[in-house]
């Protein structure tokens, strides 16, 4: 009976950990759960190098617009190469800053919009139309993937501000 008190214990600790782990993954942020998808490896790249990890990971709530990194492929040859240099860090972050609304804007929100400022400063075109959402000319391809500080709709197309294209 004493030898089988450790092992119980260490299961009860075993599945305690396991049990907390599952709940820590539930209500884990917007950079953890983008990050936890392989989908978004560039968009996760992209926020690491402009050192917008932290901001993300703060308080919020945010909407973020998450391109895939197929909606990544889909700009010019040699692009996302050049906004991932250091030297382009604030290019970088005002392409980022533009896929995010402050609040948390639910899909049912969506629909009644037809525009919302960034965090970058300048409004996003919202059209809903068709059983589609567009932002800008991105499709919403998933809405309302809930974290613990805000929401995620993934889109198919990278959103650029238009003195970003100027730039591009």
């Amino acid at each position: 009976m004493v030898k089988l008190i450790p092992l119980v214990m260490m299961s009860l600790i075993s599945i305690s950990a396991f049990a907390g782990h599952h709940m820590e993954s539930e209500k884990a942020d917007i950079v953890d759960t983008a990050a936890s998808k392989e989908m978004f490896s560039t968009l996760v790249a992209a926020v690491e190098a402009a050192d917008l990890v932290d901001t993300l990971k703060g308080k919020g709530p945010f909407t973020v617009f998450a391109p895939t990194n197929k909606a990544f492929s889909k700009l010019p040859e040699g692009t996302v190469e050049m906004l991932l240099k250091p030297e382009n860090k604030a290019l970088l972050s005002q392409v980022l800053t533009y896929h995010v609304v402050s609040g948390s804007v639910m899909a049912e929100d969506v629909m009644s919009l037809t525009s919302a400022t960034t965090v970058e400063g300048t409004d996003i075109t919202v059209v809903t139309a068709m059983g589609k959402v567009m932002i800008n000319d991105a499709t919403v391809i998933k809405a309302d993937v809930k974290t613990s500080n805000g929401v995620i709709h993934v889109i198919d197309t990278v959103l650029l501000p238009a003195e970003v294209k100027k730039a591009l």
